[in-house]
């Protein structure tokens, strides 16, 4: 695997460090794949993130979106002692965490048949987006006095 450096960025760079720091976190992450999920592009501003929790129900699941992080953990907590001959169904704790872009936030979450569906929408504030500007310019009168008093 190869890894960067991305010192030499930092001297001409201001404000990139978020972006700096995941691509760090993303060359060293080992990541075990429990449990599997999907990431879908909905709409132009809509995310979904779909995690397959097969095992677990929804009082065993909690979702934390802090600043920018949305956190998922799981843990099963075992209710009587069974004796499985064979256990092909994780229910092992689990924590998956996922970065989002700015104003990227949280907006619903539901359960069904053991996918776990989390919905995600970018709202720009206002004051972001881009906005049209008017031109303001000399008027004609102003013009024609400068002629006048030229002559």
């Amino acid at each position: 695997m190869r890894t960067y450096d991305f010192s030499p960025l930092f001297r001409s760079t201001i404000g990139f460090d978020r972006l700096f720091d995941l691509a760090e976190t993303a060359q060293r992450a080992t990541d075990e794949g429990y449990p599997p999920y999907n990431i879908e592009r909905l709409a132009e501003d809509r995310y979904q993130i779909t995690l397959a929790v097969a095992g677990f129900s929804p009082d065993e699941i909690s979702i934390t979106a802090e600043q920018n992080v949305v956190t998922i953990e799981g843990g099963k907590t075992e209710k009587a002692e069974r004796e499985f001959l064979y256990r092909g169904i994780s229910t092992r704790h689990f924590k998956r965490q996922f970065n989002l872009a700015d104003y990227v936030q949280v907006k619903n979450a539901s359960f069904d048949n053991g996918l776990l569906k989390i919905e995600l929408v970018r709202e720009i504030p206002e004051a972001m987006k881009p906005r049209r500007i008017a031109i303001n310019g000399t008027s004609h009168a102003n013009v024609h006095q400068l002629e006048s008093k030229a002559a």
